[in-house]
């Protein structure tokens, strides 16, 4: 585990940081309001809820918003590993699959619980300096614990030279 992590997670779960990042580096995500609910090692939950801005014409959630939120979900639990890494860590997403379930409307959190495998594929990309791959899902729920959707997002970790 990337023993920065605590100081990834005070910085991006403080309000302002948070913000500033989101606008400067996801800006769509941040105009789509999407929020941290929850970070450790483990596990990242990420919400959004249903508004104007990322409605589609059905009056739900838009499926590219979902998408976000999703990859979010994933992408920071990958992010909080290659956080002050060294040697430097680059991750790209490199494949989706989407399954949708339900109207997503009101509150839909997204879940990814493989934080685990992120570590140990991270671990594996700094010691053997070789390019790995993780598979990541990532479950959102509405408010009544309903799936509304399921994602899988291919990770690619590469250390740099």
């Amino acid at each position: 585990m990337n023993p920065q992590f605590n100081q990834f997670k005070k910085q991006i779960t403080n309000a302002f940081w948070y913000r500033l990042f989101m606008l400067s580096k996801l800006p769509m995500a941040f105009f789509s309001g999407l929020k941290i609910v929850s970070l450790s090692p483990q596990q990242a939950m990420i919400s959004v809820k249903f508004k104007w801005i990322n409605q589609n014409p059905f009056k739900s959630i838009y499926f590219a918003v979902l998408s976000m939120a999703a990859e979010l979900s994933t992408g920071i639990l990958a992010f909080a590993q290659t956080y002050k890494q060294h040697p430097k860590v680059s991750m790209l997403v490199v494949k989706l699959e989407a399954e949708f379930y339900k109207k997503a409307i009101g509150t839909i959190t997204f879940t990814c619980n493989d934080g685990d495998k992120i570590i140990a594929a991270m671990e594996q990309t700094i010691q053997q300096k070789i390019g790995t791959t993780v598979q990541c899902q990532s479950i959102g729920k509405n408010s009544d614990g309903e799936e509304v959707a399921r994602f899988i997002f291919t990770w690619s970790f590469k250390a740099k030279k």
